[in-house]
């Protein structure tokens, strides 16, 4: 395998495999050094803050007091960068005393920030290339006559740091490749990944949009995508309900001791939003989890052994303190809705409670036509027990029960040490994202600790308390994220039973056929088919190109052989063929499509 050298932050040089990840990012961090040599050498003036390099490629900001870098000067810069390359530039290791460092870099308050948090013992390492400095943070590739393999991809806002309060800059992402089959192979898949971008195709239907002028990580959901959403939503709870949970509706604020006794104050304050004052020595907390509101639903009544299990679910709305840089679309978001549940037993109801839940998920996978996923037993880390409940009983205890139950189901699994909950082991179920990547759809948790800590009883046959056991579930994530994962499978063409709009009906003429179309469009929304007359004064070869456009399962074109006949003109999306039906023919095929949830039979 071959091998190429690396400089290390100490300055000190070894050499380690070029195909392995980190020979990888060592090409990128170089790379990204590269385009800042550019950008310095293009745009005099220009002040450099952060260079990432990481498994997606890497990126640079910037900023300058004229307008910014725009996507138009990418070729140029890599123009550049590709020349730097012919001449074989070598990173050198330099350290300098902070003040002197400082001095160089006086009218950029980027890089001071970047060099008085990395200084030590009053100096700080830097890379140098050409007359280009940077802080030394990570393991960087010495020569440069390797980065042939090259594209700079885009321009994009980003606030110094993540944080909204902070200056907005220009990042340039760029990925680089040590071959150049590798560099069109990941082209190729970026282009796929674009066309597939629920963000994009969530703006090409009108799904929905978030506004950071009003709140960044705040999806507002138009009509469309407000559709798609309540179906879920509707099926949900429909099945939730024949499964007999019982749905409730609990408050998105809770008193913050709450939180304090759960442990998720300890564990996961830096995600939590800041607690609200109320004046009077109140402190509450937008929610971060549902399981503390369940617990209080669970305390509301003294419970007997007869009530168990005890399930209960519902749609709870989320926030979550997410940084500006992190937030992404509807996969991450600040407020989220999750499809949550929570199963209080006994321990002798652990496994065919678990086993019940299992069968609910992969019925629902079934019907989202979910084929490609796999198990995660997510354990705890073993040599890092600190940031997990300490009982190690507890924990040896739910573990082996977890795994009893998935060998009893004889399920192929993996486990992973690290993963678990701060409160118990999990079953994760990973699923495959439309561009291949590993994602978590669903959860079973095992829970002995939150019983423990709200103090929560059942009264059992022998008459004298014991403590349920707490299985925490989410069948499909949050609504967010999980439209977000349908929309980039489906590629906005969701199938019948989810699509916002099912058909889309068009008149040849609207004088001569408009009140049969209108006629025909009330006979379907009788039987809850979403259906859209299309009475727009436009030629008839657009409207079909943009009912194509919109991804609508049926389009129906009626004129006088139609009317006359008592029929439609169906066209489905994504096929150029008509054939025409008679109205019941065709009602009968759609509410056969829509019941059995779009599969093919």
């Amino acid at each position: 395998m071959a091998q190429v050298a690396v400089m290390s932050p100490d300055g000190s040089v070894k050499k380690i495999d070029r195909d392995s990840k980190e020979g990888l990012e060592a090409l990128r961090k170089l790379s990204a050094l590269m385009l800042k040599a550019a950008l310095k050498q293009e745009f005099k003036g220009i002040r450099l803050g952060e260079a990432v390099a990481d498994e997606d490629g890497f990126h640079v900001d910037s900023d300058k007091d004229d307008q910014q870098v725009s996507a138009d000067e990418l070729n140029a810069l890599e123009d550049v960068i590709k020349g730097m390359a012919k001449n074989d530039v070598k990173v050198e290791f330099v350290e300098f005393p902070v003040d002197d460092a400082l001095k160089e870099v006086k009218e950029d308050r980027f890089s001071t920030e970047l060099i008085n948090e990395n200084a030590k013992d009053g100096k700080v390492a830097m890379y140098q290339l050409g007359d280009v400095k940077a802080v030394a943070d990570d393991d960087i590739l010495l020569y440069g006559n390797v980065v042939k393999n090259l594209r700079l991809l885009s321009v994009a806002g980003a606030y110094w740091k993540g944080m909204s309060s902070n200056p907005m800059l220009q990042r340039i992402y760029g990925t680089v490749f040590y071959k150049k089959d590798a560099l069109e192979e990941d082209l190729k898949k970026r282009q796929e990944a674009k066309e597939r971008d629920h963000r994009v195709i969530g703006n090409q239907l009108d799904l929905f949009f978030v506004d950071p002028k009003v709140g960044a990580g705040l999806p507002y959901w138009m009509p469309k995508g407000s559709t798609i959403r309540r179906t879920i939503e509707r099926y949900i709870i429909d099945r939730e309900v024949a499964d007999d949970y019982k749905h409730v509706y609990t408050p998105v604020l809770m008193n913050l001791d709450a939180y304090k006794t759960s442990g998720h104050w300890e564990h996961y304050r830096d995600d939590m939003f800041p607690p609200m004052d109320m004046g009077d020595g109140e402190m509450l907390e937008l929610r971060p989890m549902n399981c503390p509101s369940h617990i209080q639903v669970y305390k509301h009544h003294i419970r007997s052994y007869r009530d168990l299990p005890l399930r209960i679910a519902e749609l709870g709305m989320m926030h979550r303190y997410e940084k500006s840089g992190a937030l992404s679309g509807l996969q991450r978001v600040r407020e989220m809705t999750l499809n949550d549940g929570h199963t209080f037993v006994t321990l002798d109801q652990i496994r065919s409670e678990f086993a019940k839940i299992l069968k609910l998920i992969m019925s629902v996978y079934k019907d989202f036509d979910i084929t490609d996923y796999s198990f995660r037993l997510s354990l705890r880390d073993p040599k890092n027990v600190k940031k997990y409940y300490a009982n190690d009983e507890m924990w040896e205890k739910s573990q082996s029960m977890l795994k009893s139950a998935m060998d009893d189901l004889n399920l192929d699994y993996y486990e992973a040490e690290g993963e678990a909950a701060f409160y118990g082991p999990k079953l994760d179920i990973q699923t495959k994202t439309a561009l291949g990547n590993d994602e978590t759809m669903s959860t079973i948790q095992l829970d002995f600790m939150l019983p423990e800590r709200f103090g929560l009883t059942y009264v059992g046959k022998d008459g004298k308390e014991h403590q349920p056991v707490m299985i925490h579930r989410g069948v499909v994530g949050t609504m967010e994220r999980f439209i977000a994962y349908l929309t980039e499978i489906y590629k906005g063409a969701f199938p019948t039973w989810l699509a916002p709009e099912q058909v889309h009906i068009i008149p040849v003429n609207e004088d001569a056929h408009g009140e049969y179309a209108d006629t025909l469009a009330k006979k379907m929304k009788a039987a809850n088919i979403r259906v859209v007359v299309d009475h727009r004064n436009e030629k008839m070869g657009y409207k079909i190109r943009e009912a194509q456009t919109q991804k609508v399962p049926y389009t129906l074109v009626v004129g006088d052989d139609e009317k006359n006949n008592n029929g439609v003109s169906v066209r489905k999306y994504g096929e150029k063929e008509q054939n025409e039906m008679s109205q019941d023919a065709f009602m009968s095929e759609i509410l056969d499509d829509i019941a059995s949830y779009s599969r093919e039979k």
